[in-house]
């Protein structure tokens, strides 16, 4: 059975008209006979869409129950069952109800293909699992309902049903999309311009690369190399060198040139491995590149221009910046065309740019004239030589009846790659040109003199010193090459050993320098930061003796406090410096520990950001709680005083005259508005005081069946409706009376505003352990799994609309006075829906005394000084 075809509108906002869209492709898809059954279908009370329903077969929904409640969802059996062609499926990031077949109708959609029928959906771009946190940011709105982003990429088809945010505000204004009372609302808030226009821009460049990769898997399957230049996308060639700065900046201004333009980095490494760029300076370079926009990539190959073509049309690149040749004059005459010139060449339709920069025809630092083996090698390789043409020679004269010249000059030529095997060229250069003198003094006639009389032998001897010196050359070579080779293992498995560090996530600087000492058997490393010595307190990139130095991490014993201590300085950014003692290091040891140093820069900025991070935190919970609590007082402090005002401001009136009931009614509002605005304040100054460590708590042993009752009579007549399930026999608790009094009145108050009428909320206390809980139970309308962390936020309502029950700091107060006691409060689901909150103390030690149970109706505030406002006194 072959899969089915998915078939995707994508949409920026609700309204743009994406339902409509499918609607109109499944009448096309039916007029031309094709099976069409829409599955499901919101039209959210949209005329014009419910008339796009007529003329098409709508599948019956299913009835699923749930707290009660009945809800419709898609019929997946019967879908199943009817297996039509087409299928129009509403709404892909839908949550299903709990009880449905699946969680997510995207996973009933996918049943639905595997059955192989096809299906046209709808998805707005904010339900996008990718782009739900930046859609967030910019409306403020949070997005549950999500899908991920493979299975809209995995689409056949995906079409954008696209409207410019000023035709979709008149479709709103015009009543359109939602219902009149909700349109003032909607245009101000999630419908504003400019949260379309971000959205509209998302969904376009969602879309835009949607198209590009369905091109690019057109260009591979056609085996098409050529370049399409649908897109400008600018690749610029690094090689770690100065001049990377401005080729990257450079390239940066051509890609910005043009909208959605991109931005390739892109450096060639030899595929020997033996030589390379400093990694500290590619990764500076590829930290540039990142800041402006761009990619970082990296290939193996020994043509450089070839592989930054191939890469370049692998890319679909339209442009390839590069940088002017280091190499001097005479380096290029010798050498022929670089590779630069090559590129331009054979790039194409790619257009090349060369561009120049400071260093061009400075040519490249070549490394120190010396050979690859130690000096004691050399010291021995030449004693050698020394000590073997004598004997030699005695050896070969004393049997030289029973050899010819062409034997003599083989075993020196055996003695020359002797002596280069174990010394080098020197050594054997020595030994070639001894033997090529003792040959002809010796062994070519006329013997004893350095007259060679017949040509045949000068050319023997000659070729003797060519082999002689290529022979000592190639094993010099091979010497060389093979302890690269050892090198590049070396350093391959330390930077093998650093990436894994930075893969298992390792951050800590001490541990990163103490891997340095010990690979380098080093005496100290040290990581130092330049700060400012100029008057202007501005840290420039020039060094200066005059530079203060301060330390930020070592490892190992004695360390550097200034770069001068240091035996070997290796640079970690523009400010900090990696001092390393105990030996000097070679310039190869010293490339390295770069890729080392380069590494500490990043974790100690990533360890700054943090900090700074953590440090802004707070600054933001202060704004945010101030912002919340100016709302607050702009209109719920407010509420409460113009009702007071009110009401005291009729009685004062001399125009009226009042009856006694209309009298007493007016003084009850002023009362209860005062009251309300004296609990509002209270519950401010004790959220202030709780975030400011500055609430004084006195616990003492008291009962909660004394405790309790106080509480409800708190809440007036409301109070009476809980029912009271507190026994009481259970243990003392260890609390402060008047906070525990304001927690429990806040849960009960809580619990009655959301209970149905006839279902009063429970509140029961039990023992467990060395706890006691006090439960309030409610069967309202519960709270969603996933907020159940967010109801104790200040200023939080879930979504209740109810300005006038207060500024949501109930269960936020409630939290920090229960934890200030040494208790919790934790929310739980209520069986059957509901909320239950359950408030744990701590039990009071046995032998408490008895008489320190409140005595009903005592509450007299201590007016002490050192009192707490809310410590009730006992007797």
């Amino acid at each position: 059975m072959s899969r089915g075809s998915l078939r995707v509108y994508l949409g920026a906002a609700p309204g743009v008209g994406k339902t409509y869209a499918m609607l109109s492709e499944g009448h096309r898809r039916a007029d031309r006979g094709t099976d069409v059954v829409v599955g499901f279908v919101e039209t959210h009370d949209r005329p014009h869409t419910a008339e796009m329903l007529e003329g098409l077969e709508v599948m019956p929904r299913r009835e699923i129950v749930h707290r009660d409640a009945t809800f419709t969802e898609m019929d997946v059996d019967a879908l199943l069952e009817r297996r039509p062609k087409i299928a129009l499926v509403d709404e892909l990031a839908h949550s299903n109800v709990p009880g449905a077949r699946n969680e997510k109708r995207w996973q009933d959609v996918e049943e639905l293909l595997a059955a192989g029928i096809d299906v046209i959906s709808t998805v707005n771009i904010q339900h996008l699992e990718s782009i739900n946190d930046v859609v967030e940011k910019i409306t403020g709105v949070p997005q549950r309902e999500r899908v991920p982003d493979a299975v809209v990429r995995a689409a056949d088809q995906v079409e954008l049903v696209d409207m410019s945010p000023e035709a979709l505000r008149r479709r709103m204004a015009h009543g359109n999309i939602y219902a009149a009372t909700k349109v003032d609302a909607a245009l101000g808030n999630y419908f504003r311009v400019g949260n379309l226009t971000a959205l509209r821009e998302l969904a376009l460049l969602w879309t835009a690369d949607k198209v590009d990769e369905a091109m690019q898997d057109y260009r591979a399957q056609h085996d098409i190399e050529s370049t399409w230049e649908t897109r400008e996308r600018v690749v610029v060639a690094v090689t770690g060198g100065p001049e990377g700065g401005t080729l990257i900046r450079r390239a940066a201004r051509i890609a910005a040139r043009s909208a959605g333009g991109d931005l390739l980095a892109v450096h060639v490494t030899r595929s020997d491995g033996l030589t390379g760029a400093s990694p500290a300076d590619l990764a500076a370079q590829r930290q540039l590149v990142e800041t402006v926009g761009g990619t970082y990539h990296q290939v193996v190959g020994d043509d450089v221009a070839r592989s930054l073509l191939e890469f370049a049309r692998a890319e679909n690149a339209t442009q390839l910046v590069l940088g002017g040749s280091r190499r001097s004059r005479l380096s290029a005459l010798v050498s022929g065309p670089g590779i630069g010139a090559t590129t331009i060449r054979d790039a194409g339709d790619i257009d090349v740019h060369l561009v120049t920069h400071h260093q061009i025809g400075k040519g490249r630092r070549l490394p120190h004239l010396r050979g690859s083996l130690t000096m004691r090698r050399r010291i021995q390789g030449t004693a050698l030589a020394i000590l073997l043409l004598p004997l030699l020679t005695f050896v070969l004269t004393n049997g030289q009846q029973h050899l010819n010249l062409v034997s003599d000059v083989l075993i020196f030529l055996l003695l020359v790659v002797v002596v280069a095997l174990v010394g080098g060229v020197f050594p054997a250069m020595v030994a070639a040109i001894g033997g090529s003198l003792i040959l002809n003094y010796y062994f070519v006639t006329p013997t004893h003199t350095f007259t060679i009389r017949e040509t045949n032998n000068a050319l023997a001897l000659g070729v003797f010193i060519v082999v002689a010196a290529l022979v000592s050359s190639v094993v010099d070579l091979a010497a060389r090459r093979t302890r690269q080779a050892a090198r590049a293992t070396a350093e391959a498995e330390t930077l093998g050993t650093l990436a894994g560090s930075v893969l298992r996530g390792e951050t800590a600087l001490p541990a990163l320098l103490e891997r340095v000492r010990e690979a380098f058997t080093l005496t100290s490393v040290t990581l130092l930061e330049r700060t400012s010595s100029s008057p202007s307190g501005r840290v420039t990139t020039a060094r200066s003796p005059a530079d203060e130095w301060t330390v930020v991490a070592t490892a190992g014993v004695g360390r550097c406090e200034r770069p001068q201590d240091a035996d070997t300085e290796v640079p970690a950014g523009d400010t900090l410096m990696l001092a390393l003692r105990g030996r000097p290091l070679r310039a190869e040891d010293q490339r390295v520990v770069g890729a080392f140093a380069a590494q500490a820069a990043v974790i100690l900025e990533r360890h700054r950001l943090s900090e700074a991070a953590a440090a802004a935190v707070p600054i933001a919970e202060g704004d945010r709680m101030r912002t919340a609590l100016l709302a607050a007082v702009g209109h719920d402090l407010r509420t409460p005083l113009a009702s007071a005002k009110a009401a005291v401001t009729s009685l004062r009136s001399d125009e009226i005259d009042w009856s006694p009931e209309d009298y007493r009614e007016l003084l009850v509002t002023a009362d209860e508005s005062l009251d309300r605005l004296a609990r509002l304040i209270d519950n401010l100054l004790d959220m202030s005081r709780l975030q400011a460590g500055a609430l004084s708590v006195v616990s003492r042993p008291i009962a909660l069946d004394e405790v309790v009752p106080l509480a409800l009579d708190d809440l007036g007549e409301a109070g009476a409706r809980a029912v009271l399930d507190v026994a009481d026999d259970l243990p003392l608790v260890l609390a402060d009376p008047g906070l525990l009094e304001r927690v429990v009145a806040n849960l009960v108050g809580n619990a009655l505003r959301y209970s149905p009428a006839d279902t009063p909320p429970t509140v029961t206390g039990s023992s467990i352990g060395d706890r006691v809980e006090l439960r309030v139970i409610d069967c309202g309308p519960g709270i969603p799994e996933s907020a159940l962390d967010r109801v104790f936020a200040p200023f939080q309502r879930l979504g209740d609309t109810d300005n006038t029950t207060g500024v949501g700091l109930g269960l936020a107060l409630s939290r920090g006075l229960t934890e200030a006691m040494g208790g919790t409060l934790t929310p739980e689901e209520t069986p059957g829906g509901g909320l239950t909150m359950v408030l744990s103390l701590p039990r009071a030690l046995p032998q408490a005394d008895p008489a320190l149970r409140l005595q009903p109706g005592r509450r007299e505030r201590d007016d002490t000084d050192d009192a707490p406002k809310n410590a009730w006194s006992t007797s």
